[in-house]
């Protein structure tokens, strides 16, 4: 989410230590809502999935990245570099229990992806792919490969609700140590991004320009933020 140029010039030269930004993706700090239940729910069922592999499907800010993160603590799961595929070769020795691939989309190499889901299938391992979209014709060229994928089952993970947002907005305010009125965390939620790399963002921005106002945050400066950010 790209910064207002009016906050921004504001606060330059200021650079307030952001003990809060980087986002947890710890069990605990997973929100299970209506839009990501069936995703949590398949992860936590590993090894017991219907396919060696397991497609995890959807849009940006969804939360992908965090159910991966879960699933590779709770699996012990090698990550694998979607923009450089190791040789299948190398995990021969030694086969993991379990993959995880965090951006199929990303995938160049489509050819070594094939070798890899077979060399991890021979093995009994479980590969976890989280990608924005299905594999089509159209993302996958060699066709050996896309049959594979479209033989494992999809998960979908869909954009944030409006619960998912205004629970996520009351956790990142708790985690900042902001005391918000319940009406702030209802107004933003409903004009907000459904992303939550955008609720994110927008707490972090909102904490910072109060920071260099000097003032608490309000519905009026969160007001403010939401329209410069509408703006830009």
């Amino acid at each position: 989410m790209a910064e207002p140029d009016e906050f921004a010039r504001r606060r330059a030269g200021q650079l307030p230590l952001d003990l809060a930004g980087a986002p947890s993706f710890d069990d605990e700090a997973f929100l299970v809502s209506p839009s990501n239940r069936a995703a949590f729910e398949m992860i936590a069922k590993w090894p017991d999935w219907p396919d060696p592999a397991l497609l995890l499907v959807g849009p940006a800010g969804a939360g992908k990245s965090h159910l991966s993160a879960i699933f590779q603590r709770r699996s012990g799961a090698v990550s694998i570099d979607p923009a450089a595929i190791a040789s299948p070769l190398r995990l021969v020795s030694a086969p993991p229990r379990a993959a995880i691939l965090d951006g199929l989309d990303a995938v160049e190499d489509e050819t070594a992806l094939f070798h890899l889901m077979n060399c991890l299938r021979e093995s009994g391992a479980r590969l976890l792919l989280a990608a924005r979209r299905s594999p089509s014709g159209e993302s996958f060229a060699l066709p050996d490969l896309l049959s594979r994928l479209r033989r494992a089952p999809v998960v979908e993970i869909g954009a944030p609700d409006d619960d998912l947002i205004r629970a996520v907005l009351e956790k990142l305010f708790r985690d900042r140590q902001l005391q918000v009125d319940p009406g702030l965390v209802d107004y933003v939620a409903l004009r907000l991004e459904r992303s939550l790399d955008a609720a994110r963002a927008f707490v972090r921005l909102l904490d910072e320009e109060a920071l260099a106002r000097g003032r608490r945050v309000t519905r009026v400066l969160a007001g403010e933020l939401l329209e410069a950010m509408q703006s830009s």
